[in-house]
Formats: structure tokens, sequence, C-alpha cells
């Protein structure tokens, strides 16, 4: 099994990089792919204990891009995270971040929903803080039962206090990607929200642009789904991925090394990322 596509505590994950690495192992993981969100500054801890524990490491990143009505984010697989342009892009969109959050937060202060900042950064653990962290302390400060219910109330698009970031456009992350010697893979195409003929066209587009593979398999779909979104993939010509979108055993999903319907990740999808990516190493 492989995973190509997981969180740790240097974005939303609940496990630090090299946590996370070891549960990888010990699950069976033969590479893991770190793609957290927005940030690199976990890399360089998983990279050393994959490299310690015998997995074949792919650096990664997921960036959040410009578009409506759903989200759209893109991962960046087999990046080097010491690249100038990359460290400059993810520094831009940590501020963005930064701002976002205290607008979303005054917004709830207003409205009297009061969290202590403090403890949120505290316990989130991490300097990439984000709507995650702050569903957290919607949830200790008993606002909300779950921190889904704190998106589905408050923090989801569309709900009350949504606001959107500064996000980079598809052919300025492309650009990002490129520099640092990745890939880019448009991650769970379903979390768009488009029917099929719109998907279709959009992911026409992405091919012209530059991305060259699609995530089809993602635990947030159906089995069914993620098969159709392979053939629609591989009649465009992209290679295909599947991941598990990891970020812990508080959030329901089928674990580490799992994606759509349970089912385990399994090596071929190395494969097709080995031959855009011919400079990782071969599984072990």
């Amino acid at each position: 099994m492989i995973d190509l596509h997981s969180h740790s505590s240097a974005s939303d994950g609940a496990l630090g990089p090299a946590a996370l690495v070891a549960l990888a192992a010990r699950t069976g993981l033969r590479a893991l792919a770190l793609t957290d969100h927005d940030t690199v500054s976990g890399l360089a801890e998983a990279r050393l204990a994959s490299a310690e524990m015998g997995i074949v490491f792919v650096g990664g990143v997921e960036i959040e891009i410009e578009f409506d009505p759903g989200e759209f984010h893109l991962l960046g697989l087999g990046i080097d995270e010491n690249c100038g342009r990359l460290l400059e892009a993810m520094a831009g969109l940590a501020e963005a971040r930064s701002r976002r959050n205290a607008a979303i937060i005054d917004l709830l202060k207003h409205e009297g929903l009061k969290i202590d900042v403090e403890e949120m950064t505290r316990a989130a653990g991490t300097g990439s803080l984000g709507r995650p962290h702050i569903a957290e302390a919607l949830l200790g400060s008993r606002i909300v039962r779950t921190k889904q219910e704190a998106f589905d109330r408050f923090l989801g698009k569309g709900r009350p206090f949504y606001m959107p970031k500064d996000c980079l456009s598809l052919a300025e992350a492309l650009d990002v990607i490129a520099a640092s010697g990745g890939v880019a893979v448009a991650a769970h195409p379903y979390s768009l929200f488009l029917g099929k003929s719109r998907l279709g066209s959009v992911m026409d587009s992405w091919r012209e642009a530059g991305v060259k593979g699609i995530e089809a398999y993602h635990p947030a779909a159906k089995l069914g789904q993620c098969r159709i979104l392979e053939t629609m993939a591989r009649e465009r010509g992209f290679f295909v991925t599947a991941g598990s979108d990891y970020h812990g055993p508080d959030k329901p999903t089928w674990g580490l090394g799992r994606t759509a319907g349970g089912i385990p990740i399994g090596d071929s999808y190395f494969g097709e990322l080995s031959a855009s990516l011919p400079g990782l190493p071969p599984l072990a």
C-alpha cells in the first residue's frame, strides 16, 4: 500500500510529521506523500523519518485555488521544499490565512461567540492556523457539538461567518509547483460541485494549463463516482492518483493507506506518478 495525500500538524492534521510517518510504517505503507495545506514546514521532518523507517517519501503540498462555486485544491507532488519560489508563495498564503482568521474571529466576537485565541493557538501546536482550528475552538467553547457542525452553521462556504481568503490562481500555482520540480494533481474534483459535463470541460482546461494528474480516488466520494472520475481522467490523458486525505483519528475517514470504499491504495498509483517524476526512488 501507499498514500499520496495526507496531512500533519504542520497544517490541520492531528499527528506531527514524524508521528504520521511512524503510523505509515506500522500500517505497512511503502510510500507516503505529505501534502499539508499551503505549507511545506513539515516536509523536512517527515523526509528524515521516512528515511529512517524505510518508506519512500514524496514531498508535497495542497494549494487552494481561486474557484467558484465549490473548492478547488491542487496537489503538488515531488516538490523540493527548499525552492525559493515555493517558499515565497507559501509565505504569502500564510499571511492571507492569518488575515482571514482574524476577520472570522472578529465576526464571531461581534455576534457574541467568543473563543480563546491564545488557547486555540496553543492547542493547534502549529503556526499554520485555519478554519479547522477555529472550528475546534468553537467545539471547545461548547458553541457547537462537533467540528462539522461548526462548518455547517458558521464557517463553511455560504455560511454566516465564512470569509474568502486570497488564493493563488491556477496559473500561479502551476508555476510554483513546476519551479519546485513537482507535478500538479487536481485533488478530489467532486469538491468543485460541478455536474459531469461541466467537470469534463474544466478538466479539459486543466490539461491545457499543465495539470498532469487527477486524484480520482478519495474517501469523500463513493467508489462508483471515483471510477467515473478515473475514466474521465484517462480519456483526457491524465495519470490517476489515490489518497486517504488522512488528518487523524478524529476525522471520519477510512484511515491512512485507504481510500473510497475502504479499499487499500495499491502500488500501481506510485508507478503512474513515477512516470511523471523520474527522480523518485523505486519502492523497496
